[in-house]
């Protein structure tokens, strides 16, 4: 009875590893496109924005991670 007791923890320990993984992956995803397309934009179009170019990666920092 102890071995399937065990042996179900772990499924559960991976099943929230992989959540966590999953999560992390989706962020880190997030981050990189917001990234690139504020990179992509000119400089008129990020000051339309209210942006300038050193703000892009705090902004795609906090598009994927909140503040």
């Amino acid at each position: 009875m102890a071995l399937v007791h065990d042996i179900q923890l772990s499924e559960s320990g991976f099943s929230k590893l992989k959540a966590k993984l999953s999560d992390a992956m989706a962020r880190r995803k997030v981050y990189r496109q917001t990234l690139n397309e504020l990179r992509s934009l000119s400089s008129r179009e990020l000051d339309d924005l209210g942006m300038h170019r050193s703000m892009i990666t705090r902004v795609a920092y906090e598009a994927a991670y909140g503040k």
